[in-house]
């Protein structure tokens, strides 16, 4: 069994898209209300988007309140700004509807192997963030060796279901368990 994130990936994630979905802001508007959210988190998304932050110059504050809600995302708060970061069991906490569209689109940027996290400002979803880790050089050549020697390899991972699968299926790798907590991997 492998952990997805820095065994058969560089463990190294970069921000790939940055969609605007609320034309009362731009590409840094989202970027600088990540960051800001982000600012505390320890998690590697989190390390991607303040990276993608400081590689554009946008300016990080410092959030007056910060939660960090694991295998979901965070909430924060900024000046009257109220910023909620990460995947729809955030949302469904903090009961702020994703809406077909957005789902669509989510799903999209999924497909291609990418995590996707939303984000929202006083409960209205304004952008989404996709991220994704490159695999390592030898990881797909490692499996296809375990295949030949009869071991079947397995793909644990945070990530969604859909994220796992586009990854595993660029492995070969079949068998994924997907959405797994960091403190249940080792169970």
């Amino acid at each position: 069994v492998f952990d997805k994130t820095g065994t058969l990936t560089k463990g190294k994630p970069e921000v790939t898209d940055v969609v605007v979905l609320d034309n009362k802001y731009v590409e840094n508007d989202l970027v600088k209300f990540a960051s800001i959210a982000e600012r505390r988190s320890e998690h590697p998304l989190a390390e991607a988007i303040l990276n993608y932050a400081k590689e554009r110059n946008v300016s990080i504050s410092e959030p007056s309140r910060f939660e960090s809600v694991s295998g979901k995302g965070v909430a924060a708060k900024y000046k009257s700004y109220s910023i909620v970061i990460g995947n729809d069991k955030i949302f469904q906490q903090h009961k702020i509807k994703i809406n077909d569209e957005i789902q669509n689109r989510i799903n999209q940027l999924e497909e291609q192997g990418k995590t996707t996290v939303i984000l929202s400002v006083n409960r209205s979803i304004i952008g989404l963030i996709a991220i994704a880790d490159t695999l390592k050089e030898n990881s797909r050549e490692a499996i296809e060796e375990l295949k030949k020697l009869g071991i079947e390899p397995i793909m644990i991972t945070g990530d969604n279901e859909r994220v796992a699968k586009a990854i595993a299926s660029q492995l070969g790798i079949d068998r994924v368990l997907a959405e797994v907590l960091p403190q249940d991997k080792e169970n």
